[in-house]
């Protein structure tokens, strides 16, 4: 078939060029998400192109925000802590990193609105959150098994003044989904109480830090 019977190929001696990492999924849509509930308009270099991405920028669309893109950039209109559309219903796909912060941002702004995915995120535990959520005050209701998707929010009344309990050895998304919720309604310091060994926790920096970057002190 060939010629010869094999190549030596001698090793490389140097290389050169410029690599271009894609952006973090993680911080994408916590990004978006921050940049969608503060007032004015956010930048937003170096967007992942990606399903969960997608999926939480189609969600603040219908919920009110502008979003303009091009290319890997997207200007995002914040909605400055308050709801345009109270009422919707949100198909997060199989987005954790959409369904999980979405769900504690809504709950905690109030409104009617019902959050559901495909049959796998169906089968995605969301229990632990609910529960912080519910002790909270805010109203919330399983349209299918109890623990999953997906869900019902509705208005609540809200309750601020004791300490919230949230277990540490679960997925780190619903620390982080209370996290970037809670700003929203705070007008007096919010407790945040981890039970258990806080595991995943480079996530929780992540989202420290983003906080920060948006002002919010933890």
């Amino acid at each position: 078939m060939f010629d010869i019977e094999f190549l030596d190929i001698p090793p490389l001696a140097g290389a050169h060029g410029t690599v271009r990492l894609p952006g973090s999924k993680s911080i994408s849509n916590r990004v978006l998400l921050l940049a969608a509930m503060s007032q004015g308009e956010t930048v937003v270099h170096d967007l992942l192109a990606s399903d969960d991405t997608a999926v939480m920028l189609a969600a603040l669309k219908q919920l009110g925000c502008s979003v303009e893109q091009t290319g890997h950039t997207a200007v995002i209109g914040g909605l400055g802590g308050q709801l345009i559309n109270k009422q919707g219903k949100l198909f997060m796909g199989n987005a954790g990193t959409a369904m999980r912060p979405l769900t504690a941002a809504l709950a905690l702004l109030g409104g009617d609105f019902e959050l559901s995915g495909v049959p796998r995120m169906h089968e995605r535990p969301i229990g632990d959150l609910v529960d912080a959520l519910r002790q909270l005050g805010c109203g919330i209701d399983y349209l299918g098994e109890d623990g999953f998707p997906p869900l019902r929010l509705s208005p609540g009344q809200l309750r601020l003044d004791a300490p919230i309990q949230v277990r540490g050895d679960v997925s780190s998304q619903f620390l982080t989904s209370l996290l970037m919720a809670l700003p929203l309604v705070a007008e007096r310091d919010i407790r945040i109480e981890v039970s258990g060994e806080l595991i995943s926790k480079p996530y929780i920096e992540i989202t420290l830090n983003l906080l920060a970057r948006f002002g919010i002190r933890v």
